[in-house]
């Protein structure tokens, strides 16, 4: 083969897949497999609802795309960038991975010798342990003989137009120094910031699952010394702004960690350490901390207000400027203030409507915006918040309400009149 790449198959086109594979087909041949025929229709038509891939860059793409697996047999790459979320009791759910690595398992030509190079974010060891042995049973092909292994772990930052995947370093790793370098090759064609070779595919898997940890610990100590402060009297922007001055202070923020990355990627680490006879305290502390912070907002804005009430919830995405639902905590918030039996309106204009309602149970109201509450909470920080004028978020906050700025986006207004309360 003169193409040291040949035929690459990414398979899954959601945040992390469909930006892999725009990018790699600037440079190889590339089809997109997603499983969801409407997936497929929806990108033939420029139209990518995470909005991670414009409707130009679509459209000048030569990537194919499919929701036909069988015609994708015989590629000499497979990368699989299926999620890799937890269940009810925290515990990894391999089960997108195990079904992607059935359904590729069938695809393969022994003939090609092919890399299967996984993206997905798990523990040290799925890949060559768990992956590897599935695809022998299912393929009746040999590791090492006749289809190799690789791991790339995925680096997206959903919304975030700086770090893309064709600006990011690519951490790679090979089950042997020939597959290694030809995954150099291909994702260093990929991106302009170059590749880092882990010095094993396991060394690369928990490069991934630590990062993610590390920052959720960061950001569960800032929780944490929120609610000390509160008890204190003291604002944590007033702490923070304080303690910032210090050059070596590092710079982590109090607030809901949701997502599919930071609050999910710790539990496949705990569960890893469980398995071998270590208990993992700080980082399920951690963990702990963050998912009880929308419960602890939620009751200091009821004990503020006093009784139930009217509630404005801006803003149910996981994050700011996405439309991201995946594992958002402002679900837990709304669902703690109802409970304490407040009637919530919520609103955003980033989130879809019909997803909201089926994966989430949540109705986005159209005309939110067209009344005045007891508290309106400012839950996420998107843009089109931070535009509307003082009149604007004035007018949404009844006589005697209150208003609830959860990441201090408002501090420099004045909106004299309005009683605020924040973190």
């Amino acid at each position: 083969m003169t193409d040291p790449a040949g035929r690459i198959v990414v398979v899954g086109l959601g945040y992390v897949g469909l930006p892999l594979a725009v990018a790699l087909a600037r440079s190889f041949e590339v089809t997109g497999l997603d499983i969801d025929p409407k997936r497929i229709e929806e990108l033939g038509a420029g139209i990518d609802r995470t909005n991670e891939v414009s409707r130009e860059e679509l459209a000048a793409s030569t990537l194919r795309l499919t929701s036909d697996t069988a015609s994708c047999a015989g590629a000499d790459v497979f990368i699989v960038t299926v999620p890799t979320p937890i269940d009810a009791e925290n515990r990894p759910d391999l089960g997108p991975v195990i079904g992607a690595t059935r359904a590729l398992a069938s695809l393969l030509d022994a003939g090609a010798k092919p890399i299967i190079v996984y993206e997905s974010t798990v523990y040290p060891g799925v890949t060559e342990d768990i992956c590897g042995p599935l695809i022998e049973q299912c393929s009746g092909l040999k590791r090492g003989v006749d289809f190799f292994l690789g791991y790339s772990p995925e680096r997206i930052n959903p919304g975030d137009r700086e770090h893309r995947v064709d600006a990011i370093v690519k951490v790679i790793a090979g089950e042997n120094e020939a597959v290694t370098e030809r995954l150099a090759f291909i994702y260093g064609r990929l991106t302009k910031a170059g590749v880092f070779r882990a010095a094993s595919i396991r060394a690369a898997e928990a490069a991934k699952v630590i990062e993610n940890a590390q920052r959720d610990i960061n950001i569960a100590f800032m929780n944490e010394i929120t609610q000390i402060f509160a008890r204190l009297d003291l604002s944590i922007w007033d702490v923070l702004a304080a303690a910032e001055t210090k050059w070596n202070f590092l710079p982590f923020r109090p607030g809901l960690v949701g997502g599919h990355c930071i609050g999910v990627d710790p539990y496949y680490l705990a569960h890893r350490a469980q398995e071998i006879g270590i208990d993992p305290r700080v980082i399920l502390a951690g963990r702990a901390t963050n998912d009880a912070m929308a419960a602890w907002v939620a009751d200091r804005l009821h004990d503020a207000r006093a009784r139930p009430g009217s509630v404005l919830v801006m803003g149910i995405t996981f994050k700011e400027n996405v439309p991201d639902l995946r594992n958002s905590k402002v679900c837990d918030l709304v669902a703690r203030l109802r409970a304490h039996g407040h009637e919530v309106v919520i609103h955003d204009p980033r989130a879809d409507p019909g997803q909201a309602a089926t994966e989430l149970g949540i109705e986005i109201a159209p005309d939110a915006l067209a009344r005045s509450y007891d508290l309106v909470v400012l839950a996420v920080a998107h843009d089109e918040f931070r535009a509307m004028s003082d009149e604007s978020w004035a007018g949404l906050v009844a006589e005697g309400g209150l208003l609830a700025d959860l990441k201090n986006l408002l501090a420099e207004r004045a909106l004299p009149g309005i009683a605020r309360w924040t973190l």
